[in-house]
Parts: structure tokens; C-alpha cells; sequence
């Protein structure tokens, strides 16, 4: 391996944690609506949440995806944010913990990231911040690699765009103060090889969900995250 690299970034659903998001939003977003019905109806509260979510995945940096994405979503409810970010809060405290049933742990996650700890290297969760930073943390938690030290956990409160944005991946960049050329970025989808269109090495773990655009660049590497660590730990 490249002895130069000095950060990983790791995505974290279908890459840390086995979940397809796919099946994970069909039982999410329901769930969320339940949860609002006696504020929102979901018949109103669903299409809202959609648009608001393509807005803020479509941010252009000009401030926090949270921020986007209330900005998108209270207005049109005749709701005000301080009446309803304490249900949301509520939802990810009592509720989102039930979505723990559709998601699986893979047995190397840890390890993998313990190994990129060991290596000296910062470690990011790059995970696309579309959520607040508390259902981030119950995944991180689901998928046995909570409690490190990580340089950063991308979340919607902090970040100001989305993969596959450069500007995501350029923002992450600054915030661990590292030139992309001693980074490497570690997920299972397209939007995670990305990175490489800002000379970030690539490592891709093929799953369900990849499928890589034909403009996107070639990972650097490829393979299971067991694969992952034995490169993460050769020293030669």
C-alpha cells in the first residue's frame, strides 16, 4: 500500500454496516410519518420530506445541509421548525432505534477501521450527510465501530454538501487539513469512487447497490473489507 496515505475515509452504509438503503428508507420514511401524523399529515408530510431531501442532497454549499433543508421543509407544512424539531428529535430517540432489525453487522467493519487506526492515519466517516448527527451515531453504533476517535463524522449539521458533490469530499479535505493525494476513500457505491475526480485514492467493496458511471474514475483498489485490512496492515 501506499505508504503516503495519511486519512481514510470510510462510507458507512452497505460499506461498514450491511444495510440497503433502499429497504432501510422504505421502512424509515414511514415510520418518521407516523410519527408526525398528529402534526402533518403523511399525505403532506411524505412529499415534503422528499422535496426537502432532493434540495439538500442538491446543496451548492451555501450553508449546512440542515439548514437547506429547513429552509425547503417547514415552510411548506404551515408548521414552524420550533414546534417540530422537537418531534423529530423525539423520533430519532424512541423510534429510528427499532430500524436497527433491517440493517446487519459486518464482522470486519471494526477491524478494518481499527486498522486505519493503527496505521496512523485520521479516520473520517464519510458517510453521505443527509441525516442529523444522532441517527449517524445509532449506525455507527449498529455497526460496531462506535467509541473511536474519528477526525470527523460527516453529518447534516456539519457539512455543506453531498456526495457525489466534489465539493463534499473537498470539504472534508480542509476540515482534516490533508491534500487529496494522501487520501483514500473506502465505500461500496458510486458516489463514493467520486473521490477520485479530486486524486483521492479509491478503495471500492463491491455490493448490492454498485454500480460506477462510466466517467467515474477507476478505483485504485477493490475487494472485501478483509481485503481492506491485509492492505491496511502490510508493511511493505
Amino acid at each position: 500500500m501506499n505508504t503516503q496515505i495519511r486519512a481514510i475515509l470510510f462510507d458507512l452504509d452497505g460499506t461498514l454496516l450491511d444495510n440497503d438503503i433502499s429497504v432501510f428508507l422504505a421502512h424509515y420514511i414511514p415510520a418518521l410519518a407516523n410519527h408526525m401524523a398528529a402534526w402533518v399529515p403523511p399525505a403532506r408530510f411524505i412529499p415534503a420530506l422528499t422535496r426537502a431531501s432532493e434540495v439538500m442532497q442538491a446543496n451548492d454549499g451555501r450553508d449546512t445541509n440542515q439548514e437547506v433543508f429547513a429552509q425547503a421543509f417547514f415552510p411548506v407544512l404551515g408548521r414552524t421548525r420550533e414546534e417540530l424539531e422537537p418531534v423529530f428529535m423525539d423520533f430519532y430517540s424512541r423510534e429510528f432505534p427499532k430500524l436497527q432489525r433491517y440493517t446487519r453487522r459486518k464482522p470486519e467493519a471494526r477491524a478494518a477501521v481499527q486498522a486505519a487506526f493503527d496505521r496512523g492515519c485520521d479516520v473520517v466517516i464519510a458517510t453521505n450527510p443527509l441525516f442529523p448527527r444522532t441517527a449517524i451515531g445509532q449506525r455507527l453504533e449498529w455497526a460496531g465501530v462506535a467509541g473511536l476517535p474519528y477526525r470527523l463524522v460527516t453529518s447534516y449539521e456539519n457539512s455543506r454538501a453531498a456526495k457525489p458533490k466534489r465539493l463534499y469530499f473537498q470539504q472534508i479535505l480542509e476540515t482534516i487539513g490533508r491534500p487529496a493525494e494522501v487520501c483514500m476513500m473506502v465505500g461500496d457505491e458510486d458516489i463514493d469512487m467520486a473521490a477520485g475526480h479530486l486524486g483521492c485514492l479509491t478503495f471500492l467493496v463491491p455490493g448490492s447497490r454498485t454500480e460506477l458511471h462510466p466517467d467515474t474514475p477507476v478505483p485504485t483498489y477493490r475487494g472485501t473489507l478483509a481485503d481492506l485490512i491485509a492492505l491496511l496492515t502490510d508493511t511493505e
